[in-house]
């Protein structure tokens, strides 16, 4: 129990590196669906979190394979739900805010992991191969700076979450994600010791 206790109940990180001081509860006409590979899952900067503390409509599963998921293949056969998946593959389309008008519920699936995490999970889930496959505009840029990216367009879960949203709903203002996730950022480079971030992060 002490163990525990160091931890916050919410967030699951360290009391010290709580979030839930930045988190606000956002309404979505968009369900997120966050897949999220099991070694993100112990990452203490995993941003997935914020997405799942925010929004009271998504839903998170952890695993690999979902092929055989029981709760997520009750969501994907649920009547009147259009389902996409972010994953810039082969035949997908760029995410646009007509896709949200018209009848029936639409949710976006999300892959929280690594590109070859997220590469893997996509090619053994085999459920997800019917659905239509969405893209965010190429010239965006991530802002995870205290996490080695392959590109400057590779973006956090939390900002794929933002970008997907902020596009399928420009009306509303989903801003609370990012300044979680910036502050979330911050104070973990706060706790650096001094010149740590500069030199292994900052780039040239």
């Amino acid at each position: 129990m002490h163990v525990m206790s160091r931890y916050c109940s919410q967030c699951g990180k360290s009391l010290k590196a709580c979030i839930c001081q930045w988190i606000h509860s956002l309404a979505s006409n968009v369900e997120l669906i966050i897949l999220q590979h099991p070694s993100e899952a112990k990452r203490p900067m995993g941003t997935a979190r914020i997405l799942t503390l925010s929004l009271p409509s998504s839903h998170y599963f952890e695993g690999e394979n979902f092929s055989d998921h029981d709760e997520l293949n009750q969501l994907l056969n649920e009547p009147d739900v259009r389902h996409f998946v972010l994953y810039p593959g082969e035949g997908s389309i760029e995410a646009q805010p007509e896709m949200v008008s018209g009848e029936g519920k639409v949710r976006v699936i999300l892959l929280d992991g690594t590109w070859k995490k997220a590469f893997k999970m996509w090619q053994l889930s085999s459920n997800l191969h019917s659905l239509p496959l969405l893209r965010l505009p190429i010239e965006l840029k991530g802002n995870y700076r205290i996490r080695k990216a392959p590109s400057d367009n590779a973006l956090s879960t939390v900002e794929a979450g933002y970008y997907i949203l902020s596009i399928m709903q420009p009306e509303n203002d989903f801003s609370p994600l990012i300044d979680a996730f910036e502050r979330m950022i911050q104070f973990q480079i706060d706790q650096m010791p001094a010149g740590v971030f500069e030199k292994n992060y900052r780039n040239e």
